[in-house]
């Protein structure tokens, strides 16, 4: 333990030394050292060898911005992702010297200590501290976003495919321009801003982690045609590892659920099934490519169930993912949670009564009872910051041993909520307006994370 703590000092030196001498340019070289200090303190000599490349990268990347003469980030970015697949490939045949207190020990075979400690790291990231930034949801499809601009310009406006490509295109980058780290953790991506904008970096200068959208489209289950299958999972592998190669670092899946009452016996049994192994199996995937999964059961609400029954099949549900989740070698610690609100349906008629302490005290009695206190933190999912509010108001007001004290962190992951009203304001040339709108709405979805 000693030699090897030794030879970390060494590398740490050497690179501080080639740092100093070499390149002095007018970099944050406070935010570096703590990122890298951080890394040292553990990992297998390819680990530090990763390491020693991505510092070299950073250097180059920030010597870009500031003209310095250095060769174009591009192609090494190609070169050092290569390194870096093979670096953590040579970590799972390495011996590690784990600290007794971490998870090393604990972590299924098919993850090495490296990987796992930046999925943890990085879920952490997303929903810990400081308390109250969230997700910004931005993988809504290209026509979802079409049909909002049409909505908001003027009747008889038509606009070709491409300046339609370049309007969404321009619409991402002057959000993103908006966003503060102060109250954004991450963004979910739809693969097209990602990959055919290129739009990542945007937010990574930001210090806001990059996510993906990962689930395919609907399909109606054969046996239950009122219920949905996720389509995707075949080709999953290599579209998430394309997109951390394009910068992302979480990615999220959502399954829609059926919520009847009993007497229309919905959600089926075989839904569930096929839903929570699906879940369970892009959790897996996703960290096979070194992402956080953000898994979603989103039990919709547009029938006839009553609150209890909402409850109901949220720990079912809930409950049945995180079983497949162990089944498969998901690492929960790395992972997050997104589930909906329990709540009566759009047809039951105490919808109308319910309040959000209602909603609140049937959220945290569902993730009390159903989600690993090992997950990172969870992402409820609704446009309603009056629930959001309600719940951490009920965490906080809580104590030992009420199991409401032990829940994880519960922050936001918002579309509409961010973006409803700033995205029309921008269809119609309002850019202060805009940017003004989604400032303000950043902020109360912060204050309801911290239950004010």
């Amino acid at each position: 333990m000693l030699a090897y703590t030794t030879k970390c000092r060494d590398v740490a030196r050497k690179l501080l030394v080639i740092v100093v001498v070499l390149i002095i340019p007018p970099f944050d070289w406070n935010t570096i050292a703590d990122k890298y200090t951080r890394a040292f303190n553990g990992g297998s000599s390819s680990t530090l060898q990763l390491l020693s490349m991505q510092l070299t990268f950073d250097i180059i990347l920030r010597s870009e911005e500031q003209k310095w003469p250095f060769s174009h980030p591009t192609s090494f970015s190609t070169t050092y992702h290569h390194l870096q697949v093979q670096a953590l490939e040579n970590d799972k045949h390495t011996e590690h010297p784990v600290d007794a207190t971490e998870l090393g020990t604990f972590i299924d075979s098919h993850l090495s200590p490296s990987v796992a400690n930046e999925l943890i790291a990085t879920a952490q990231a997303l929903v810990g501290s400081p308390r109250g930034r969230g997700i910004y949801a931005t993988d809504e499809s290209p026509e979802a976003i079409e049909a909002v601009f049409r909505a908001a310009e003027e009747q008889g406006q038509t606009c070709s495919d491409s300046e339609k490509l370049q309007r969404r295109k321009i619409w991402r980058k002057d959000a993103y321009e908006v966003l503060s780290s102060e109250f954004v953790s991450g963004v979910i991506l739809y693969p097209e801003t990602l990959l055919d904008f290129n739009l990542g970096q945007t937010l990574t200068n930001k210090g806001i982690i990059v996510g993906v959208r990962a689930n395919g489209e609907l399909a109606p289950l054969p046996a239950s045609p009122f219920e949905f299958i996720v389509q995707g999972l075949d080709d999953l592998l290599p579209k998430l590892q394309a997109a951390r190669a394009a910068g992302a670092r979480f990615s999220k899946w959502r399954a829609p659920i059926t919520c009847t009452s009993p007497a229309l016996e919905l959600p089926s049994k075989v839904a569930l099934d096929i839903q929570a192994e699906t879940l369970a199996m892009f959790a897996s995937i996703s960290q096979q490519a070194g992402l956080v999964p953000v898994v979603e059961p989103d039990v919709e609400f547009s029938a006839d169930a009553d609150l209890a029954r909402s409850v109901e099949v949220h720990e079912k549900i809930i409950g049945m993912i995180y079983a497949r989740c162990r089944d498969h070698g998901v690492l929960l610690e790395g992972s997050i949670i997104k589930p909906s609100f329990p709540q009566p349906g759009l047809k039951h008629p105490s919808r109308e009564s319910t309040t959000a302490k209602d909603i609140a005290l049937a959220t945290a009695t569902v993730i009390s009872r159903s989600v690993p206190s090992a997950v990172a933190g969870g992402l409820p999912s609704s446009v309603a910051l009056s629930y959001l509010s309600a719940v951490n108001a009920l965490v906080n007001a809580s104590s030992a041993p009420s199991p409401f004290a032990r829940l994880p962190p519960l922050t936001f992951s918002y579309g509409r909520a961010l973006q409803g009203e700033a995205i029309k304001h921008w269809a119609r040339g309002e850019k202060d307006l805009m940017k003004a709108t989604l400032e303000e709405a950043c902020k109360a979805c912060c204050k309801a994370a911290r239950g004010e």
